[in-house]
């Protein structure tokens, strides 16, 4: 079963993911927690490059190039593997987050890059999404108080706009989406986040 978790910066899906992955495992699950960009060598370099304050320069067209090539290879050297072994695997972001970012926020063509995602995926689609919901001035708060990378030095209307394409994205397919309210304390959105996968999938990972 292939899980995604998907949210605005700051929305908490980071810490979230990190804890279900532990309740699956404590629950005997055997369970892959990973990223993207990144979650192989190359990938984490790519995405070293893609947020790095330094590359202000990189076009809009190279930055969804560049999120797609990590993809590609998190796809083909860890996802599917994982998934062939029966494992589930929960993935910190995946092709959602590049309609959002580099569709709905930069504006680029959105069949062009659903064009592009499937060549990197193969067509690989989650089986369910978790999408962690916070204004963009809350999530952009929570990231400046820590580590800041060059897509949260964008403009707050850009932000927004990623914000709407996501929640354009969930509207258009919610037998896949769970939307959960992001901007609660960590200890309810993970307790929603169980009672909706419970709801879900009739309790079959989370209890045996």
């Amino acid at each position: 079963m292939f899980i995604t978790f998907e949210g605005p910066d700051g929305s908490g899906k980071s810490t979230q993911i990190k804890l279900l992955g532990a309740d699956l495992a404590a629950r005997g699950e055997r369970v892959l927690v990973t990223r993207e960009p990144g979650g192989t060598a190359i990938g984490e370099q790519i995405r070293d490059v893609v947020l790095s304050t330094r590359n202000q320069g990189v076009r809009d067209e190279t930055e969804a190039l560049l999120f797609s090539a990590a993809r590609a290879q998190i796809v083909a050297q860890v996802i599917r593997p994982a998934l062939a072994e029966n494992k589930i695997v929960l993935c910190d972001r995946y092709a959602d987050s590049t309609l959002a970012y580099q569709g709905y926020g930069l504006g680029l063509d959105l069949d062009a890059l659903r064009a592009i995602i499937h060549f990197a995926t193969g067509g690989l689609k989650p089986d369910l999404t978790f999408y962690l919901d916070v204004p963009a001035e809350v999530g952009l708060a929570r990231r400046r108080r820590g580590e800041s990378n060059r897509l949260d030095q964008k403009e707050i209307a850009y932000h927004t706009r990623v914000r709407a394409g996501f929640l354009e994205l969930a509207r258009a397919e919610p037998a896949r989406w769970i939307v959960i309210d992001g901007a609660r304390a960590v200890e309810p959105v993970q307790a929603e986040i169980g009672a909706r996968l419970d709801e879900r999938m009739g309790a079959r990972i989370r209890q045996r």
